[in-house]
């Protein structure tokens, strides 16, 4: 277990970094007298113009040391809000609250329902669904690392909020119970079975079905260790009655996703691993309908974790992403906090990678398309 010295470190690396603390554009509005705010944290919205009644709502929970706006916007949240419709709620979480501005995943106060922090991003959804006349059977939430593991502390007691959640670089409900603790589970996860792991969430109320959810952990991640998005995946599976192996697992060129499906055969859990990725958000930035921005923990992987998390949870308006389309372009290996991430593209189904090629090249002459066209045919990669 680390030692105090370690923890007294640690909070003090994160107090020196430095990260954007506003959203450049001015896209999102503080919102005050929201509720009850046991947690004392901050509502930020972004609402689209001219949004229609009965839309979506995406919770989006920052990690340490960033701020609010700055994740929404740098993860893609708020441009997607604009082309899909839907609003975005950004809690923030004040440095009186957490020394590095991480949600407190980890606090018994903040993490029961009615409590603490928990409480807070309850009264935000709440609000927002009522002010805005919002669709409450869609209502999604996302983060990550610390604001990952506070979106599977949302989602624990919570569930009958929330249609879907997403949790990037994060960890399951309910493994650590003070600093130390969190800090021995990220690096040194305890290897619990899944049913002890659903074990740890309270039974909900309402007796109903948990949200959907989507996992993405990079297997090169430093901070967080990749087993933890293995553990919530098998938490997630058992607390759902699911067998612990998936019902398919799809090689993918950006790594693996495994996929457990629900009885009427659809996905219900997914766990994706992102090859060579450190601790941080996997984005697609090169292309001109791409979302994002790279930066610190805002990685550049080749594939957007942001449009992938809205196709699984059937947000994205007909935008249909196929399973790694947006893979595509190469990039070099990333580590903790780089801007750059290495894809080498492992053999898919080969119309399947030909197409999503072509499509990842629309936007350049058609001069180019044919010879890259003649090229996928030669390599009976196109028909």
């Amino acid at each position: 277990m680390p030692s105090l010295g370690d923890t007294t470190a640690m909070l003090a690396r994160l107090r020196r970094t430095s990260f954007p603390t506003s959203d450049a554009t001015g896209r999102l509005n503080r919102i005050d007298d929201f509720g009850a705010n046991p947690g004392q944290l901050t509502m930020l919205g972004y609402r689209p113009e001219g949004l229609a009644p009965g839309s979506p709502l995406v919770v989006v929970l920052h990690g340490c040391t960033q701020t609010a706006a700055a994740y929404a916007e740098g993860a893609g949240w708020l441009d997607l809000a604009d082309r899909m419709g839907f609003m975005v709620v950004a809690p923030q979480q004040p440095q009186a609250n957490n020394a590095g501005r991480c949600f407190n995943w980890f606090l018994p106060g903040d993490i029961r329902r009615g409590e603490g922090e928990a409480a807070s991003i309850a009264a935000m959804v709440a609000h927002a669904v009522e002010t805005h006349d919002l669709d409450r059977s869609r209502v999604f939430v996302t983060g990550l690392s610390a604001g990952g593991a506070m979106t599977a502390v949302m989602l624990a007691v919570y569930p009958d909020l929330f249609a879907g959640g997403a949790v990037i670089a994060g960890l399951p409900y309910g493994v650590a119970s003070n600093v130390q603790g969190a800090m021995q589970v990220m690096n040194h996860p305890a290897g619990r079975s899944g049913a002890n792991l659903a074990a740890l969430v309270p039974v909900s109320s309402d007796g109903g079905s948990r949200p959907r959810l989507s996992i993405w952990h990079g297997d090169a991640d430093g901070t967080v260790q990749v087993k933890n998005g293995h553990d919530l995946a098998q938490q997630w599976a058992a607390l759902n009655g699911l067998p612990s192996a998936p019902h398919r697992v799809e090689p993918l060129p950006h790594g693996t996703r495994s996929i457990w499906r629900s009885a009427d055969g659809e996905p219900f859990v997914e766990l994706n691993i992102v090859r060579g990725l450190g601790h941080g958000t996997p984005l697609s930035t090169k292309r001109a309908d791409d979302v994002g921005r790279a930066g610190p923990f805002m990685l550049e992987a080749g594939i957007s974790s942001s449009l992938e998390i809205a196709r699984f949870w059937n947000i994205d308006g007909g935008e249909r992403v196929e399973p790694g389309a947006l893979a595509m372009i190469p990039a070099t290996p990333q580590r903790e906090g780089a801007a750059k991430h290495a894809v080498d593209p492992e053999p898919v189904e080969a119309s399947g990678l030909g197409q999503g090629v072509m499509h990842a090249i629309g936007h350049v002459p058609a001069g180019v398309q044919e010879v890259i066209a003649k090229a996928l045919r030669a390599a009976g990669l196109l028909k």
